[in-house]
């Protein structure tokens, strides 16, 4: 029987607890309103993975009953869970940990049916703040039941911080030049979002891109002219540019305005005190309308009052700011500059990423969260192993410098093309590493993710997917740099050059690997609740993609054009479509449309090439 994460004390003993068709749940006076929540979750548990009814009662337990109460005392987010012959108890220090203590009781009943081992776990989190944040705006924008799914699977793996990232993709009431082409999420969708995750115990955190990243603002008439480099507005959109080209002009005193009258409206939604205002990859700063500035003061200090001027900003209006540290890592001593207790969002996403950064974000008693990933970005299915890798290592440098919490990431970069069932694992590594600081081993805790998340009794599906990592020979991050070239964004001098430093030599042996875990994934099917078997559309599709970029590449890459080149747009034609009904089961219309430009791109290619 697996726990994730995994409980700092556990200790079995003899015997088992049975359910019965007349099972009781009872709620203990001492448990607040949302004890009755707690309950039925436990009771949704009961009848899917018992297959009985279980009835929620208050007040006095009887023997054979399942009993939630609160101490009101220990540890925060603690609890107890006494499984015994006669009785199961979940005793909670506080709410967070009554919840907590309910979710384990949960992760027991998928594993054990109706017949649970008798035991007692003492747990608690070795972090106060673990969180999760996903990306909004790049790519896809959720629907509210696929965000609501997510929070219940935070919930259940004890994950207590969210946040979202956006650019442009919420409904700002007075910028309909900002959104009128996207999908965007408004003010209710937020307001019932924030109403669900305090409900399952989660902090629903705004962040807000507010210093670089606001590429679809600074492109808008209204707001051109707050551009630092005005020279892209007069380009046709790439993702290249959405990533790159995206900074406010920090010399024009409405640049900072705007930024806060954006932030202000935006913070109005959210019960949380919290605010990320972002502040990250201001790649274009004294690079344009504000270089003079810049040679004037210095890159360095622009940046900071821009900075600091948003934090006060937020403090006044009883906000405790938080913002990226990619960029005052190059100057740590100017967090001395900003408010007391500000939160800096230390990040770095690579399998053997440094602590060089941590070390002197704590040498200046900057109050850190580490921000690792899940590896998603760019890839049809995620690295597993890098976000693994990456996730313990920046958790191990959180204790070894005292970081206060974890921020586990997905972005979305070029479209966020990786479906997000496919950041589970890569999810749960961040709760695993965050509340528990025993390491597990990656087989390990992929064996236990497959039997917990995916209900898998051959505990394998976790490693299929973690062994598509580096079957990518043609990425997509490649192939929209070299699309988005030929069609204007760079020359195509250049773009040959690019293709030019790809190597395509492992194509074949990429594409018979996926074969061989294509295999691998229908027969652990059958291995499969039915339950859970949900994902192995987006995984068979993906694989199926993953196989079908590589060719494409390698036909594009050595001009290998002939009359099979038609079949293979077939195909690549063919797949898409399957991909974007996936798309449109968990999500709005978001950058689907720009995604489809660079497929169609390809597979016109391949046939303006065979028809020649």
């Amino acid at each position: 029987m697996y726990i994730i994460p995994e409980p700092q004390k556990m200790r079995e003993t003899q015997g088992f607890y049975a359910l019965h068709y007349d099972s009781v749940i009872t709620l203990d006076p001492s448990c607040g309103p949302e004890g009755l929540l707690y309950a039925r979750l436990l009771t949704g548990s009961v009848k899917c993975h018992a297959g009985l009814e279980a009835s929620i009662v208050r007040g006095s337990a009887k023997r054979g009953d399942i009993v939630l109460k609160r101490t009101g005392d220990g540890r925060p987010e603690s609890y107890t869970l006494l499984v015994a012959e006669d009785g199961i108890t979940v005793c909670g220090a506080d709410t967070a940990g009554l919840l907590h203590g309910v979710q384990t009781l949960r992760q027991m009943l998928s594993q054990c049916a109706g017949q649970l081992p008798c035991l007692k776990i003492e747990d608690y989190p070795a972090l106060a703040h673990r969180g999760f944040y996903h990306d909004v705006t790049r790519g896809r924008v959720p629907t509210l039941t696929s965000l609501k799914r997510l929070v219940d699977r935070l919930s259940y793996y004890k994950i207590n911080e969210l946040q979202l990232y956006v650019e442009h993709t919420y409904l700002f009431r007075d910028i309909p030049e900002l959104w009128r082409e996207e999908t965007p999420l408004c003010a209710e969708e937020i307001l019932e979002l924030d109403g669900y995750c305090a409900e399952r115990g989660i902090e629903l955190i705004p962040s807000l891109a507010s210093f670089g990243h606001v590429y679809a603002l600074l492109n808008t008439k209204t707001f051109e002219s707050l551009n630092e480099i005005p020279e892209i507005r007069e380009r046709a959109f790439s993702f290249w540019d959405r990533m790159h080209h995206s900074t406010f002009n920090v010399s024009d005193k409405a640049s900072v305005e705007t930024a806060k009258t954006l932030i202000g409206e935006y913070m109005q939604l959210f019960r949380s005190r919290r605010f990320n205002l972002c502040a990250d990859e201001t790649f274009d700063l004294g690079k344009g309308r504000s270089r003079a500035l810049a040679e004037e003061k210095g890159t360095e200090r622009i940046y900071i009052d821009f900075v600091k001027e948003l934090c006060d900003f937020l403090i006044e209006a009883g906000r405790e700011p938080m913002f990226w540290g990619d960029i005052i890592c190059g100057f740590p001593e100017y967090m001395k500059e900003l408010p007391e207790g500000i939160v800096c969002l230390n990040w770095g996403y690579s399998a053997d990423e440094k602590e060089d950064s941590t070390r002197a974000l704590a040498g200046v008693g900057a109050v850190q969260y580490m921000c690792p990933g899940v590896a998603g970005w760019n890839q049809w299915i995620n690295e597993l192993r890098t976000s693994y890798e990456n996730i313990a290592r920046m958790c191990a440098y959180g204790r070894k410098y005292g970081a206060v919490g974890v921020l586990n990431t997905d972005w979305g970069d070029f479209g966020h093309i990786n479906h997000p069932d496919f950041s589970a694992a890569g999810l749960i590594y961040g709760a695993a590493f965050s509340w528990n600081e025993k390491p597990t081993s990656f087989e390990e805790l992929n064996r236990q993710i497959s039997a917990l998340e995916y209900l898998d009794r051959s505990e394998s599906f976790v490693s299929i997917l973690a062994d598509t990592e580096g079957k990518t020979v043609f990425t997509w991050g490649d192939a929209v740099r070299y699309a988005e070239g030929m069609m204007g964004g760079e020359s195509a001098e250049w773009c040959g050059e690019y293709l030019l430093h790809l190597d395509m030599s492992g194509v074949e042996d990429a594409n018979e690997a996926i074969e061989a875990l294509k295999g691998r994934l229908h027969r652990t099917a059958r291995q499969m609740d039915t339950s859970a078997r949900g994902i192995l559309q987006a995984a068979d599709n993906a694989l199926d993609g993953m196989w079908i970029w590589n060719l494409v590449g390698k036909v594009v890459r050595e001009e290998m054009y002939d009359k099979s080149c038609g079949l293979l747009a077939d195909r690549l034609d063919r797949w898409f479509y399957y991909y974007k009904q996936l798309w449109r089961s968990v999500g709005r219309e978001g950058d689907i449309g720009r995604i489809s430009a660079i497929v169609c791109w390809y597979s016109d290619l391949l046939r303006e090439k065979t028809c020649r």
